[in-house]
Formats: C-alpha cells, structure tokens, sequence
C-alpha cells in the first residue's frame, strides 16, 4: 500500500504526574526533514527523537511539538541559595545596628526573600527519554495510519487515471494503422491523377508507403508506453517502500513517449487522444509528489 506525505498524528500520557503531548505533522517534500519543537529541558533528546521518525518515514517535511509538564514530587530539589541569604543577613545587620533597633533574625523570615529558596527539577533523563519516546511511537502509529489512508485514496485515483490511459492508447494504436492503409489510397489516387494513363510503378509506390509507415508508426513508442504503464502499476502494488520518486521518474517517461507519439501525428483524432493522455498524466504527477 503506498502512503501519502500528508498525515497528523497526536498522542498525550501521563506518568506519575509527568504529563506529555506530541504532536506530529508531515507534508510533501523533496527530501526527509524533521523538525523539533520542544522544551529547551529536552533538548537532549532531539536526535534520538529524530532517529524513531526516520525508521519510518522516508520523504516529507516533519515537524514535531513536544509538550512536557513534570509536576511529580520526584525528581524536585529545593534548593536555598546561601550567597544570597548571607547578604540579606549582613545588610539586616548593619541596619540594625545604625538605627540602634534589635537584631532579631529568624530564618524562616529570611526564607521569604527573593530568591532566597527555589524549587529546581533534578529530571532522571533515562527515565524521561523512555517515556517520552513511548509516546512518541504512539503519535508516530497515528500519524502513518493516516498516511496509509490517503495513500489509499491516492492510488484508487491513479489507477482509474491509468486505466483511462490504457484506453487512449489503444484508440490511437488502431487509428494510426488505418492511416498507413488509408494513405496508400491516396497516393494511388494522386499518382493516378499525376500520370494519368500511364502505368503506376508498384515498387515506388510500395517505397513511398514504406517510407511514410516508418514516419508515422507509433509502434515502439505504444510498446514501451504499455511498458512503464505495467512498472507504474507494479510499484503501486509495492508495500513498505518509498515509491514516490520511481513513479515520478515513470511519469516523465511516459511523458516522453506520448510526446514523441503526438509529434508523429498525422491525425486529429490522434492529436486529441495524445492531449487527452497528457493532461491525466500532469493529473497523475500532482498526485505523484504527495507520495512518499
């Protein structure tokens, strides 16, 4: 089953009181390019997220938001800043002393000054990238479930797009026998009216047909156009792999040889099948590059 660029994924946990979100978005791109949001406490954990996501996706822009609130009391430290406390102690102090009042100084007031006490969290990184990259398979499940699911609808649209190729291709493959044999009528006729009563030389005439079937077969270009239409339809069949840029390259060809077929034309009907088959191609690329 081939998968689209295009999908969103989500997935949110709570582990005694760690609380995760994810958040996964990819679209159409060139290439494979991941891009993490998170917070600057996690930012240790960006390659390793980098790497999960690139086990499964192949091609597309990814971007990544990491929402992380650690509220547990493990892994919390309250820290008191002495350097500061010292200060404030000594500054009391002097007042005390200038303005001849008791020097009274409890600890719990001297506590409530700024930046006296502070909570920091001492985070057990092991622990935090485990959890963490849990949930981010779980976003990561969500996201290629829908990439599937899109891929899906991609290729039922490409397969009918081909099948009505298929057809075209037919149509002119007959109508470009009729014009050899029904150019042979109208050399006659000319030659006729040219020479009149005299004999028409059979061996020119069959060199003049001769020369004109070979300017005007479509013969080869049909062959190899079925051809790349059975490796499209192929590599569609394809699972667990990134196909995208193969169809691309299979497009062009084909692109190639309808062109070649609609300069050989000598036949507005012809032309008209050779537009038609170019605009589902351009139709099928469009489709084509959402692919991964």
């Amino acid at each position: 089953m081939i998968r689209s660029m295009t999908g969103y994924g989500k997935a949110e946990k709570s582990i005694e009181q760690r609380m995760y979100q994810i958040e996964i978005k990819s679209v159409n791109h060139r290439y494979l390019d991941i891009s993490v949001k998170m917070p600057k406490q996690l930012s240790y954990l960006e390659e390793s997220i980098k790497s999960l996501i690139s086990s499964e996706i192949k091609r597309g822009k990814v971007d990544v938001f990491i929402t992380f609130e650690n509220n547990s009391a493990q892994g919390k430290e309250i820290k008191i800043n002495t350097e500061i406390a010292k200060i404030y102690i000594d500054e009391l102090k002097k007042l005390a002393k200038q303005e001849n009042i008791l020097s009274n100084i409890e600890v719990t007031e001297i506590s409530k000054y700024p930046d006296v006490l502070s909570i920091q969290n001492v985070n057990d990184e092991e622990t935090i990238k485990q959890e963490i990259l849990e949930v981010t398979k779980i976003a990561l499940e969500q996201l290629i479930k829908m990439k599937k699911v899109e891929g899906e609808k991609i290729s039922e649209d490409l397969l009918e797009r081909i099948n009505n190729i298929k057809e075209k291709i037919q149509k002119i493959s007959s109508l470009s026998t009729g014009l050899i044999e029904e150019y042979i009528v109208k050399l006659e006729s000319r030659i006729k009216e040219l020479i009149k009563d005299k004999d028409i030389d059979e061996t020119r005439l069959a060199q003049e047909v001769v020369i004109y079937a070979d300017k005007c077969s479509i013969e080869e270009e049909v062959t190899r156009l079925n051809s790349h239409i059975y490796q499209f339809e192929e590599l569609i069949k394809e699972t667990n792999k990134t196909i995208g840029k193969k169809l691309d390259f299979i497009i062009q060809e084909m692109n190639r040889e309808t062109n070649t077929i609609g300069s050989k034309a000598n036949n507005l009907e012809i032309t008209n099948g050779v537009i038609d088959i170019k605009t589902e191609l351009e139709n099928i690329r469009e489709q084509v590059q959402n692919i991964e």
